[in-house]
């Protein structure tokens, strides 16, 4: 991960890049999923985003200086942009996320787990897992790690509107490994209510993608019940999973 902060380092973004083929570029404080770049080829011809956009050295320059401006941080204030690997899909997910990587998403509060779901990126949302980008957002079980009620736009749906493939019954992989890590970071970072983002690499299994000490109450859509509610089913949950830290 790389971090520029400053203008000048704006212009060395070539030479920090080199030849690395996929990446992401994001605002440190940003929101909502804006502002957030997924790069899935470096080319001849330009920087190549999941949706086949192609952008050039000065396009992507101009948005990191619209980062740094705070073009898209959640107070307006000057912000800084993060350079990262790019997440390798996992293949459990490779019908149902469209030109980029499926997050879950874990609301726990006083480090319990109290609702879960995974957002999947389509063609609207240009391969951004975030609801207000055009994402689904599709309702966990907790207890079995199956996938429930799925929403787009706020819309109850059954199929992946770009793939057509069904988004309910799936079993997530790693299903008690991600409760435990989200478990383990809600006791590290000492929030009574967090909503920890998990993504499946293909080749790293889960990995922690950002800790949001505001969660959106979206999931509440996705799982078409409230946290309220959805609290009272947590009981079924391994205590071992999530409290052992």
């Amino acid at each position: 991960m790389r971090l520029i902060s400053r203008y000048g380092d704006i212009t060395g973004f070539g030479s920090l890049i080199g030849n690395r083929q996929q990446f992401v570029i994001k605002p440190a404080c940003g929101a909502g999923g804006r502002g957030v770049l997924v790069i899935a080829a470096n080319t001849r011809d330009g920087f190549v985003l999941a949706n086949g956009t192609v952008l050039s050295t000065a396009d992507i320059e101009h948005h990191l200086a619209s980062i740094l401006s705070g073009l898209f941080s959640l107070s307006g204030h000057p912000d800084k942009a993060i350079v990262e690997a790019r997440v390798m899909p996992h293949v459990a997910f490779s019908e149902i996320a469209v030109g980029g990587t499926a997050d879950i998403r874990i609301v726990i509060c006083q480090h319990v787990p109290i609702a879960a779901m995974i957002r999947l990126p389509t063609a609207e949302s240009r391969g951004r897992a975030n609801l207000h980008q055009g994402a689904i957002g599709v309702g966990i079980d907790i207890a079995t790690g199956k996938t429930t009620t799925a929403v787009h736009h706020n819309r109850k749906i059954t199929h992946h509107p770009d793939t057509f493939s069904p988004v309910s019954g799936l079993s997530i992989p790693h299903w008690q490994q991600v409760l435990h890590i989200a478990g383990r970071l809600s006791h590290a970072l000492q929030l009574g209510y967090v909503g920890v983002d998990i993504v499946l690499d293909a080749n790293h299994g889960p990995m922690v993608l950002e800790a949001n000490a505001r969660p959106g109450l979206n999931i509440q859509i996705a799982n078409n019940q409230g946290l309220l509610k959805a609290n009272s089913h947590t009981l079924a949950v391994p205590e071992s999973t999530i409290l052992q830290v």
